[in-house]
């Protein structure tokens, strides 16, 4: 880890759409005449924040430099930034930290354990930017048979947005995609060095034009344990408690589990475990697409430095 640099045309970026969002009414202005573009004006940001006018068109046209730490907070304050955008607005001023690019994720037998003893609860190891390491087979066949896609292609983010048999299980299909998008907007500032990051959100933008229009809407969103709902081609409704099981928060790689919030998804899951329960209890990157072993992310081609691609360190051996 180091010291996040300052990207001053996307902390001007995400300062814009934040000032858009609050109402003069919700810092104690009057509404006052007709305005041109929702939300506060430059002028009454500063005001609120106790900083020159000038320095803050600076500040949210990329130009100021070195801006303290009491402005920073003073204008998240008056922005009512919640802890994960305020925790962005750091990261994007320098004051927070870079994860470096680093070696692949290295898939241990104690995760593979933790995929299998999870059955029939669907779970996977995934990684900060949602590449799927390894999967148990109640997650491999949620929704399609995730190891009959090519290695390069098992990202949740990728499947989600481009993928018709996942994207069609989501019964909340513009939240789920939203959610996701604005995950990747929190961390990628401090991913701006790793290839893999980069060749994710350019293939995104290039492929999904819903991705485009959330990634451009700027939503921030922190951890947090959610209900989804999905419809199953092989058992029908689910209705689940998405949560992570942090195996190294700061690099963002984790365990994901579902676990049922009624009695019928519950029996649900059984069945589908019953299902494919002649598949192994888990598999991995290492049990198929040799041919990839260069390591690169590119879903459709091009780029390098998948960190959970086929260069991942696993196992590949996998017991019923």
């Amino acid at each position: 880890m180091t010291s996040s640099t300052p990207d001053r045309s996307t902390l001007g970026a995400f300062l814009r759409a934040r000032r858009a969002r609050i109402t003069p009414g919700e810092v104690g202005l009057p509404a006052g005449g007709r305005r041109r573009t929702p939300g506060l004006r430059r002028e009454e940001v500063a005001q609120l924040a106790g900083v020159g006018v000038t320095w803050y068109t600076w500040l949210e046209q990329g130009r100021a430099r070195n801006a303290s730490d009491q402005v920073l907070n003073a204008v998240a304050r008056v922005l009512r930034l919640d802890a994960a955008e305020h925790r962005h607005l750091m990261v994007l001023a320098g004051r927070g930290t870079a994860t470096e690019p680093g070696p692949p994720m290295d898939l241990r037998p104690e995760h593979t354990t933790v995929l299998a003893k999870l059955l029939p609860y669907p779970a996977a190891v995934q990684t900060d930017c949602y590449d799927l390491v390894a999967a148990n087979r109640t997650y491999r066949y949620l929704f399609a048979d995730l190891d009959a896609y090519p290695v390069e292609e098992r990202n949740c983010a990728w499947l989600m947005f481009t993928e018709p048999s996942w994207r069609n299980s989501l019964v909340d299909e513009d939240s789920v995609l939203r959610e996701i998008t604005a995950r990747l907007r929190t961390r990628q500032p401090e991913h701006r060095d790793d290839p893999r990051w980069n060749a994710l959100i350019t293939r995104l933008r290039q492929e999904s034009p819903d991705f485009v229009r959330h990634w451009e809407s700027y939503e921030i969103v922190g951890d947090r344990t959610q209900l989804r709902r999905y419809r199953s081609p092989r058992v029908g409704a689910l209705d689940v408690q998405f949560q992570s099981l942090w195996l190294d928060r700061a690099r963002g790689e984790r365990i994901i589990v579902m676990t049922p919030t009624d009695l019928a998804t519950a029996q649900r899951l059984e069945r589908l475990d019953s299902l494919v329960g002649a598949a192994p209890a888990w598999t991995s990157h290492g049990d198929s697409a040799e041919g990839s072993a260069a390591g690169g992310w590119t879903p459709g081609g091009g780029g390098r430095g998948n960190g959970a691609g086929p260069g991942c360190r696993t196992s590949g051996e996998n017991r019923s």
